[in-house]
């Protein structure tokens, strides 16, 4: 009787047996009587594709194969990437291999990696690649057999579930993707692609494929239609009613569930899938001649892209791990720690770029390399342990070591009595700063070099931003512990280890205090003097910046946008330079001393209006809203009552020339934009371009950010893996993302040396998707300034609560008070 049955029936049967819930991406394979290899058909009845006379024999004319399971794919890969069928470049060849022997011989360990890839070929000429695939084992310490593999396969995809590729040889020639097809038909030997119309494209409407028969080219077809159905669709196609006369063409249509309806059916309640989108893959045109399919992984592009990921396909991977609030505390000090050590690697790189420079003072080489050299191998072997214990908390790895490893204060405890002895010279920070300023004055060439080195994608956040990383590392475990402690019961048995950790880096902390805001106010003044031009001694002893943003002046022209400096003794109002540099022109100082303010709303009819009447001049300024003015003019009154209680250092800021010419108050008040065309002065340098620092943000979102603002900004780090989706698109894209500096930097992993782009927080606001916008997933938030819209996805409502904190740190001012505590108690 089921001879009379449908394919579909045979394979279910199959897959059932089998205990196989993917059926959707298998198929059944048979030997036909020429001999050939063909896909068993899902609709019509299997007696109908056998041969009459053998239909009773089924074991002897019919040889069934079971393909495209996990393990026979990764085999395959092996086997290719071994005889060279498979061709990629030295680090992608380079990563499979490193899959692959996590997969055999389990978590990195140096001298057994290495002595099994001396005694095991998996690539031709292996031998120049050993350190690299070394380099990519390590980072893979966790990972089951079963997950290498997937692994394996996410980065050997065939790109047919694309569209239609075009292969001359072994090289793809051209691609037409299923949303540029129109229509696909066959006739005869003959298989046509209709595309959709496109006035940019150089293609005609109908392109024409002559095939080896009219068999092999109505097999190419249907596969077209199914894969086409299966991964476009979000509904299985209902049949079209047969017609009661005649029917042209063929009558094949995709009969089954599409990817979409698969990966709902797998994470309901009572079934469990982990696929990659896109993992039911195979090389349609690479189809032979006489119909056969050869291996779907000989293609030699592999698709590197970043994998836009569904919604439940996130949910299955969140199931898998524990959902332990302290695990996720955890976590984070896993993923910040790696972006702390690529940090580390960024100096220490600067560092050997200096060692190469002869213009660089020996005492500065020396504090460098004795300072960053030793940190970065302390926490590289640091980061490896943190690695390991959470590979063993999320039951991954396969070390089979037995013990309690759900916890993280004795790593902590253990690391940081190992990490004393270099926190004692981290008060030479400061002494790196001045010398590197002081060397930077000095050489036209190291400041070359410098400026140089400034403008690598590397280089994410200003340089001297890095060199104060190991000081804010530190208050990032006090309050990793600190979070930890809070959370455990006091008979945990992790509380006792986090309690004493969290002791030692306190009175780390505590002594660092006062040099922590002297070196982040000195660093500041420094970043400030390059946006600035026509400043003669702005970093001086004794001037500490307070804050900086947009305000209107207002003069003979009416209102002008200008850019406000406020220091402990003297305001700069700026305008922005037409130049290359981008830099900021000075065009006038106030001193604080003996200034008074008076508020000028009524008195100018300008909203928000206020004046800084100063011993010599006045000048009238707008905020652009009510919080704004309120924040300037506390800021204002409050550095004003502490110059009058202190000696501080001279206000005269301003290069000579611009002294000698400046009038009192009426030319203040008349100045134009025709100041920015001034000549340069004697004292100024080129600089790099400038144009994507904080000072050029605040212009551009007409903002304004304190030093208060900014202490959290840059010691309330967060790092993770987050999905992104745009107001307007459908999937969710994951991404590696960096907070720090009032910026998220995205990278595609956490491998990846340098971001792919980065979002400037200043100015945005943070919310929870309204239910308006049909964002229906948990520990999403949003983001919004103006026109542009994202949103984000975190895996925890821990994650999700960090994030939202942090972030709300770059976009709400905090309050004077606040900030005064936080930089006492270091609790953001």
């Amino acid at each position: 009787m089921w001879l009379i049955s449908s394919g579909k029936m045979l394979l279910d049967l199959v897959c059932s047996h089998m205990n196989l819930i993917e059926a959707d991406y298998f198929g059944l394979e048979y030997q036909n009587h020429q001999k050939m290899m063909v896909w068993l058909d899902h609709i019509k009845p299997i007696i109908k594709q056998l041969r009459r006379n053998h239909a009773c024999k089924l074991s002897e004319t019919v040889s069934l194969l079971f393909l495209i399971c996990r393990y026979l794919f990764a085999l395959q890969v092996k086997q290719d990437l071994s005889c060279g069928r498979l061709t990629c470049n030295d680090t992608s060849a380079a990563l499979l291999v490193s899959h692959i022997i996590q997969s055999e011989i389990g978590d990195f360990e140096e001298s057994q990696c290495r002595s099994h890839l001396l005694n095991n070929s998996y690539i031709p000429d292996q031998m120049p690649l050993i350190d690299k695939i070394m380099e990519f084992h390590s980072k893979h310490i966790g990972q089951t057999p079963a997950e290498s593999d997937y692994h394996l396969l996410e980065l050997s995809l065939a790109v047919a579930h694309t569209g239609v590729l075009v292969f001359q040889g072994q090289n793809k020639i051209n691609a037409f993707n299923w949303s540029k097809v129109r229509k696909l038909s066959f006739k005869r030997k003959r298989f046509l692609i209709k595309l959709r119309p496109d006035l940019n494209s150089s293609y005609q409407d109908t392109l024409e494929f002559l095939m080896a028969s009219r068999n092999c080219c109505k097999v190419f077809w249907k596969i077209c239609v199914e894969y086409h159905a299966f991964f476009r669709l979000f509904e299985e196609p209902k049949p079209k009613p047969k017609p009661v006369l005649f029917s042209r063409g063929s009558s094949f249509r995709f009969s089954g569930r599409t990817q979409k309806q698969v990966i709902d059916y797998s994470v309901s309640p009572s079934h469990s899938l982990g696929l990659v989108n896109g993992q039911k893959s195979l090389d349609l045109c690479s189809l032979s001649p006489d119909g056969r399919q050869p291996s779907p992984l000989t293609s030699p592009l592999l698709n590197d892209a970043c994998s836009i990921r569904t919604d439940d396909e996130d949910d299955v991977r969140r199931k898998r791990f524990p959902t332990d609030r302290a695990y996720f505390i955890a976590k984070e000090l896993l993923t910040t720690e790696r972006t702390y050590v690529k940090d580390l690697e960024v100096i220490t790189s600067f560092q050997s770029a200096l060692a190469k420079d002869e213009a660089t003072p020996d005492s500065l080489k020396t504090t460098l390399s004795s300072t960053f050299e030793p940190l970065h191998r302390f926490h590289t072997g640091f980061l490896r342990e943190v690695e390991q214990r959470l590979a063993l908390w999320e039951g991954r790895s396969n070390a089979h070591i037995k013990g309690d490893y759900q916890r993280i204060g004795d790593v902590m405890l253990k690391n940081l009595h190992a990490l004393k002895p270099f926190t004692a010279n981290l008060h030479k920070q400061s002494e790196i700063l001045v010398e590197l300023e002081k060397a930077w004055r000095g050489s036209r060439r190291l400041e070359t070099l410098c400026r140089d080195f400034e403008l690598q994608k590397v280089c994410y956040i200003p340089l001297n931003v890095f060199i104060l990383r190991p000081l804010h590392r530190l208050i990032h475990y006090k309050q990793i512990l600190e979070r930890l402690c809070k959370h455990y019961p006091a008979t945990h048995v992790d509380f006792r280890d986090c309690r004493a950790a969290l002791a030692d880096v306190s009175e780390v902390v505590d002594q660092l205090q006062t040099s922590v805001i002297k070196m982040e106010n000195f660093q500041k003044l420094l970043e400030l003097k390059k946006d600035l031009v026509g400043v003669d001694n702005l970093v001086v002893p004794g001037r500490e910046f307070v804050r900086l943003g947009c305000l209107s002046k207002l003069s003979g022209k009416g209102l002008q946008q200008r850019m406000f400096f406020l220091f402990s003794d003297v305001i700069l109002y700026t305008s922005r330079g037409m130049t290359s540099s981008n830099q900021f022109k000075v065009h006038g100082q106030l001193p604080l001393r003996g200034m008074t303010i008076r508020e000028s709303e009524d008195e100018w009819g300008v909203p928000h209006a206020f004046t800084l009447v100063g011993q010599q001049q006045s000048v009238v300024v707008a905020a652009s809203c009510l919080s704004e003015m309120e924040r300037w003019i506390e800021d204002i009154k409050m550095a004003v009552e502490t110059v009058k209680s202190s000696n501080g250092p001279s206000t005269d800021l301003l290069m000579s020339d611009l002294n000698d010419n400046k009038c009192p108050e009426d030319s203040a008040e008349a100045e134009s934009e025709d100041d920015m065309s001034a000549p340069q002065t004697s004292s100024e340098r080129p600089t790099s371009h400038r144009g994507n620092t904080m000072v050029h943000v605040c212009w551009h979102r007409n903002t304004s950010v304190s030093m208060m603002d900014y202490s959290i900004a840059v010691e309330n780090q967060l790092s993770g893996n987050l999905l992104r989706k745009f107001k307007n698109s459908n999937g969710w894209q994951k991404l590696w993302v960096v907070f720090t500096n009032f910026s998220l930097f995205f990278y595609k992993s956490h491998q990846d040396d340098y971001p792919l782009a980065s979002l400037p927080l200043l100015g945005y606001s943070v919310t929870i998707p309204a239910e308006s916008e049909n964002i229906h997933k948990d520990y999403v938030f949003k983001l919004h300034f103006k026109s542009h819209v994202y949103y984000f996805r975190s895996e925890s409502e821990y994650t999700f609560e960090r994030w939202m904190e942090v972030i709300r740190s770059a976009t709400v001012p905090a309050s004077r008070g606040r900030v005064l505590n936080s930089k006492a108690l270091h609790v953001h």
